[in-house]
């Protein structure tokens, strides 16, 4: 346990022990403190008037506080020197201790109603050289503040006698308060500069926002309304091939043109674009152009169409001239790219229901669906072939051609893109397609006596000769042994003859109905006329002869 001094003696105090002594005053003020509600600190005394003959001139400077008197002593020790007689009349009991009597405070004492405040019990410095923080008129005086929670560890604590004993010192307790002061400021500072990093963080997270925001936004102005970047003139001297996929917009076309480096930015690319007339109309292939391009030179050079590097398939075109036109465009030896079609076939994404019977002359005939592909130096054939065997299974499948098959009365899809394929191949217009897709199925029907299931089309018998001769004597006819001779042989051949188109395809879907049994080019080249009986056929026969020269 710690011990406190007591005044001067080396005695240890004990709080539950009230001090003990020679029953005289310091004693008996003691005790009396231990039941005060001011925890053992002195009282407010009254006026000295009521004690008799304790006049106020003995206590220069009082007003309601305890104040040190003239003679330099507290105030306490001054009266331990009477005799407790001699203040019994004026309200001190036989035994000397003071009777708790309700004293009416000063009128004239500010401060006589409020309690008193800490440190009230020691020597007031107030206005002496000694006294800090400087003294302040009484208006703003505040309360001291209250004692530290605990007192540091190597700081012992001697607290005041009770009665303020001869050994009390008020130096020693101001500079424990000066101490205690001192201390209490460190937490501030640290407090200050804990507080000044948190305030430099959020400038620093603040200001860092700030520029964020103002260079997404310059981005966003950049984009939306800034000039976009673009190269001058028409390109240097190396050229690059630039494939654009079917239904690319001017966006993705942008894009792909400045990853192949021939625009600086997709944003030119589109802004020439909408600026340009037709320039809307740049379809799906392979261009050829140059790299660093200006967005508008290189709007005019995809505009050209010996830009580009692609391979056109066209309605009706047979296997054998999408061939020639690979190999051409990709710079190889004539038949390379039909040899890797015979081999490759297989593995070119053929739907399931196609035939690879043997009678069959090719396996991808009827299945390089028309269109245009790119087709640039350094590309494989088979993967060109890949792309055209791909559209035509999309486009098949769209249209259902296993459900319409019965309904036309063929046994399967395959059979329906012969059908086709024979359709694109006699029709000379639009509106011929129907009615010789009606053609084709009157003749097949096994109640045909017509023609008895023959179709007799000139086309099926030059695709087995791979001519497009149209001039055909009977004799020459009837003596080749080709499955694909419709004139020998009743029913479809073996399989396409061409590449039919949509238009082809649809008129397959949906024939006339108006009996249409024959047809003859009356002019020898686009005028078709149909006939519904042999008697009309031979009339149309004589006309195309007179028209031929025959």
């Amino acid at each position: 346990m710690t011990e406190y001094g007591r005044g001067q003696g080396s005695e240890p105090w004990n709080p539950e022990d009230p001090l003990s002594g020679d029953g005289g005053w310091g004693g008996q003020q003691a005790q009396q403190g231990s039941q005060s509600p001011y925890g053992g600190r002195p009282q407010h005394y009254p006026q000295a008037s009521e004690y008799g003959d304790w006049s106020q001139e003995q206590q220069p400077g009082y007003e309601g506080q305890q104040h040190p008197h003239h003679d330099g002593r507290p105030y306490d020790q001054q009266l331990a020197g009477h005799s407790r007689h001699q203040f019994h009349q004026g309200g001190w009991d036989a035994t000397g201790t003071l009777g708790q009597v309700p004293y009416a405070a000063d009128p004239g004492d500010p401060y006589g109603q409020q309690p008193v405040a800490y440190g009230g019990e020691q020597p007031d410095l107030y206005g002496t050289e000694d006294a800090y923080p400087p003294p302040e008129p009484p208006g703003r005086r505040r309360p001291e503040p209250g004692p530290e929670s605990e007192p540091a560890d190597d700081e012992e604590h001697v607290p005041a006698a009770a009665g303020g004993g001869a050994g009390d010192d008020g130096g020693h307790e101001l500079a424990t308060r000066r101490e205690r002061r001192g201390k209490g400021r460190k937490p501030v500072k640290n407090k200050k500069r804990r507080t000044g990093c948190a305030c430099m963080v959020v400038v620093l997270v603040f200001g860092g926002g700030l520029g964020g925001v103002g260079y997404f936004g310059y981005q966003f102005y950049q984009n939306r309304f800034g000039t976009a970047p673009d190269y001058a003139g028409d390109g240097t001297g190396e050229t690059v091939t630039v494939e654009i996929p079917k239904g690319a917009g001017g966006w993705e076309i942008g894009r792909r043109l400045k990853e192949a480096g021939v625009v600086k930015s997709a944003e030119a690319f589109v802004h020439a674009q909408t600026n340009t007339p037709g320039a809307d109309g740049i379809q799906a292939g392979a261009y050829l152009l140059k790299k660093e391009m200006s967005a508008a030179s290189a709007v005019r050079l995809m505009l050209d169409p010996r830009s580009q590097n692609n391979v056109i398939v066209t309605p009706g075109e047979r296997n054998s001239g999408v061939y020639a036109a690979i190999d051409k465009k990709l710079e190889l030896s004539s038949g390379t790219t039909k040899k890797i079609a015979e081999k490759q076939y297989k593995f070119l994404g053929l739907p399931a229901w196609a035939n690879n019977s043997g009678d069959v002359k090719d396996p991808l005939e009827g299945f390089l669906f028309p269109g245009t592909y790119p087709a640039a130096k350094g590309m494989k054939p088979d993967a060109i072939l890949k792309q055209m065997v791909t559209q035509a299974k999309q486009k098949y499948a769209a249209y259902g051609l296993d459900d319409k098959a019965k309904e036309l009365g063929v046994d399967n899809a395959f059979e329906l893109v012969t059908v086709a394929s024979l359709v694109q191949a006699e029709g000379k217009t639009h509106d011929d397609f129907r009615k010789m897709a009606e053609v084709v199925y009157n003749r097949l029907k096994p109640d045909n006596t017509e023609t008895n299931r023959k179709l007799q089309f000139d086309s099926t018998y030059n695709y087995a000769k791979g001519t497009s001769n149209i001039h055909i004597s009977e004799k020459e006819i009837n003596s080749d042994p080709s499955p694909y001779n419709t004139y020998r042989y009743p029913g479809l051949p073996p399989g396409p003859i061409g590449n039919p188109g949509e238009d082809a395809l649809k008129a397959t879907l949906n024939p006339t109905h108006d009996g249409w049994v024959y047809f003859v080019a009356t002019d020898g080249m686009s005028n078709t006329e149909f006939a519904k009986t042999y008697a009309e056929f031979l009339e149309l026969r004589d006309k195309f002869n007179a028209n031929s020269g025959n």
